[in-house]
């Protein structure tokens, strides 16, 4: 195994362990589209939700079969009939719909027996369990239109399902639900994945979709300039859904995006539209911390606060390559815990990816920024804007006329952002008799 691997899957693995703790134990819905089964996504598909069950999470998977049925149509010489982006499900469409149902849940059941050695599921032991969790009525008929046997979720089997999840097994639902007279009703995999994870609660709505997210600028093309929206606050999703036409296609922008604003609005904490089309794409979402699809929460996840006790173990944790190849002066965790009133940091989503520090020498009427920090897997993203901005904040409040900093390998940075190099002499005087002369550090100085 060679040493470059070894310093690029070390620090790699231990930025995704917060997020293995703390999706441990955590209930995910995830409903795959149809189309990614038909284009032959479904062997790495099952890898990862395999990977990620073993990583503790309760899985609930949804699969879709739009293009099976369809296909199964046209070898019957059937047309597919849709209205207001439902399926109307004659005689023939709910035939068709069983074979397809029955043949997929057969493929999904033997993508996760698969345990060949050298492969991601070699050793797992993954029990996918179905049944007839979901009880169905019919639409009906809307404006004038007869939708047949196509449904509705009337209600999930929760306490079923938790204890089939309980059990340690991947509960695997089709399409499908069943009237108290028997009935077969065939049902949208978004809306069954949507009430499956609403009733139990869960912690995420994951859609494997055709589509890669929800653009910045949603109606401009795919450019630089106009990436995926990685995380978008309920209000304003809520606020793009008003102002789009009622979708009926999949690759609608409001076709699944109106089903996370539905399950974000009554519970579930965050739902995710995500592209089949990107290899991993399940595990880049859930282990990476900015995801690759777009995610609807309730509320923004990355917060820029001042630290708490509760945050000196993450400080400790981001501060510690950077002491380790001589970037920071060492701390410990005395010092961090008398001084932790003094930082400010970005908190995202339990995750501390920035921080700094402000000691203010009132005599001088100056204040020093110490310890800023910025994460590898954010840098470049402008924190270390934001946390210099904060801390210019908390230093006028304190009625400093300038802040300064003792930097030897970043002086580029600050000095694009006003800092202006002065001599070791400058400091204040308190600070001058602490300064490490053998250390050489640059002083640069910004008035505010």
């Amino acid at each position: 195994m060679s040493t470059v691997f070894n310093f690029t899957f070390v620090p790699w693995f231990r930025s995704v362990a917060p997020y293995i703790h703390m999706h441990r134990g955590k209930t995910f819905v995830v409903g795959i589209a149809g189309e990614a089964i038909a284009a032959g996504k479904l062997q790495h598909l099952a890898q990862d939700l395999a990977l990620i069950q073993s990583m503790g999470v309760k899985i609930v998977l949804v699969h879709g079969f739009r293009p099976q049925v369809n296909e199964q149509l046209a070898a019957k010489g059937h047309t597919p009939k849709y209205s207001q982006g439902i399926r109307i499900t004659d005689s023939v469409a709910l035939d068709c719909a069983q074979e397809a149902a029955g043949q997929l849940r057969y493929e999904i059941e033997a993508a996760f027996s698969q345990g060949l050695p050298n492969t991601p599921m070699a050793g797992s032991t993954v029990r996918v369990i179905s049944g007839n969790f979901i009880t169905a009525r019919p639409v009906g008929i809307v404006d004038g239109v007869d939708f047949i046997h196509s449904g509705l979720v009337r209600k999930v089997d929760v306490d079923g399902i938790m204890r089939t999840l309980d059990m340690g097994a991947m509960v695997l639902l089709s399409p499908f639900g069943f009237s108290p007279t028997g009935e077969a009703f065939n049902l949208a995999m978004e809306e069954v994945a949507t009430s499956v994870a609403t009733e139990l609660q869960a912690d995420k709505l994951i859609f494997v979709t055709e589509v890669p997210g929800i653009r910045i600028e949603p109606h401009a093309p795919a450019s630089e300039d106009n990436p995926i929206d990685t995380e978008l606050p309920l209000a304003a999703a809520k606020q793009l859904l008003a102002s789009l036409p009622t979708p009926t296609e999949p690759t609608d922008i409001g076709f699944y995006l109106q089903h996370c604003v539905k399950a974000c609005e009554e519970g579930v904490e965050r739902s995710h539209i995500l592209p089949f089309a990107v290899d991993g794409a399940l595990l880049l979402e859930v282990y990476v911390h900015d995801g690759i699809g777009t995610m609807v929460i309730d509320e923004k996840l990355e917060e820029l606060r001042e630290a708490t006790s509760d945050d000196v173990g993450g400080i400790l944790q981001l501060i510690e390559p950077f002491e380790k190849d001589g970037t920071l002066v060492k701390r410990d965790r005395t010092e961090i815990e008398r001084d932790i009133d003094h930082y400010t940091i970005i908190d995202h989503d339990g995750v501390i990816f920035a921080c700094a520090a402000l000691y203010p020498y009132p005599e001088a009427k100056t204040a020093e920024m110490a310890a800023l920090t910025v994460s590898p897997q954010s840098q470049g993203q402008g924190d270390g804007e934001k946390v210099l901005k904060r801390i210019e904040q908390r230093a006028r409040a304190m009625g400093v006329k300038s802040i300064f900093v003792l930097t030897t390998r970043t002086m580029h940075w600050f000095i694009k952002r006003g800092f202006v190099q002065q001599d070791p002499d400058w400091l204040p005087e308190a600070r001058k008799r602490k300064y490490n002369w053998d250390r050489k550090s640059q002083v640069l100085v910004k008035k505010l």
